[in-house]
């Protein structure tokens, strides 16, 4: 006689979390949800003030911070994370990595690694996702999927997705299978009418459709990303970027590197000497207005290029530390 067990059966799946931030009558913010599966491990730190706590009436008295980890320190060929995260009204978060994102070689290329990750934003909610780069491996396939959901088209958000040429030190440049990533931002509305707002793709291909090396069609950047920035909790961070980069200097303006500067004001002080750290560090960036958000692009020669030029952007702007405090910025330190 075959044996029953009288438990349920698990409805656990490998790989898959979820975060669910909510608010407890009269005005605290709590996580509710965080649970997980291996290969995937999130960790919650206790949550802080932010520093503008008291001094705005509309400001949540709490910011939650989750980071994201992998067992292992990398996702293995094959493995597959889907973490879904749902942030209600006038909740806060921060989501942080410990570390780049590695994935490891693949035995095989059509064997591809997967992350998926589901936020739904509800009004006044926000979501800071400032983590480490992806760095993928020499040898690796890697697809991942970024899709938020805006209720009425409401929510903030500041999301950043990169990527790095691979290990630099061990002479890997772009030495991968392939790399896709893909940002889509949806809206929905009371009767649930889903509405696409903005899809944003990255396709890393080893074949491409020339003979050409993916290394060499780089034209020697190591870092790509995108910055997607929305909604009325970074509306001042979405118009300085776009305030920078029409600041910055046009073919055929003048140009004063080699000359006597005039006389400058603080914020043209600022602003001059970070563009010559972006021309030190090789970086490039854009900063375009689309569909209501403010979409950032940026390339730089090394990893510490992007990754300082984004935080003294940001630091000088102001408005995410003193919204969701220092610790937004952690990975860009």
């Amino acid at each position: 006689m075959a044996f029953v067990s009288p438990f349920g059966s698990s409805t656990s799946r490998a790989g898959h979390g979820s975060i669910v931030l909510e608010v407890l009558p009269p005005d605290k913010p709590v996580l509710r949800t965080v649970s997980y599966q291996y290969p995937l491990k999130l960790v919650a730190p206790d949550p802080l003030s932010p520093p503008s706590y008291g001094l705005d009436a509309h400001s949540p008295r709490l910011v939650h911070t989750v980071f994201l980890l992998t067992y292992g320190g990398g996702i293995v060929a094959g493995d597959t994370i889907d973490l879904d995260i749902r942030l209600e009204s006038r909740t806060r978060l921060v989501l942080l990595t410990q570390g780049s994102t590695k994935i490891f070689r693949t035995p095989d290329s059509s064997l591809i690694s997967r992350q998926h990750m589901t936020v739904h934003l509800t009004d006044n909610a926000a979501l800071v996702y400032l983590p480490d780069p992806v760095q993928p491996f020499a040898h690796t396939a890697f697809a991942q999927s970024q899709i938020y959901h805006l209720k009425d088209e409401q929510g903030s958000l500041c999301a950043c997705d990169w990527v790095t040429s691979g290990r630099s030190a061990r002479g890997e440049n772009w030495d991968i299978h392939e790399y896709r990533s893909r940002n889509e931002i949806w809206t929905h509305d009371e009767v649930a009418k889903k509405r696409l707002l903005l899809r944003d793709n990255l396709i890393l291909d080893k074949a491409g459709q020339t003979n050409m090396a993916l290394s060499a069609r780089m034209d020697g950047y190591a870092v790509f990303g995108t910055l997607i920035v929305r909604g009325p909790v970074f509306a001042t961070l979405a118009k300085f970027f776009v305030d920078e980069f029409e600041a910055l200097p046009r073919i055929g303006g003048r140009n004063w590197g080699d000359s006597v500067l005039p006389d400058l004001t603080a914020k043209e002080q600022r602003r001059y000497d970070r563009q010559q750290r972006e021309k030190a560090d090789g970086l490039i960036w854009s900063a375009a207005n689309v569909r209501g958000f403010v979409l950032v692009k940026f390339g730089s020669r090394e990893v510490e290029g992007s990754r300082n030029w984004l935080r003294d952007m940001i630091k000088e702007e102001g408005s995410i530390l003193e919204t969701f405090g220092e610790r937004a910025i952690l990975c860009l330190k």
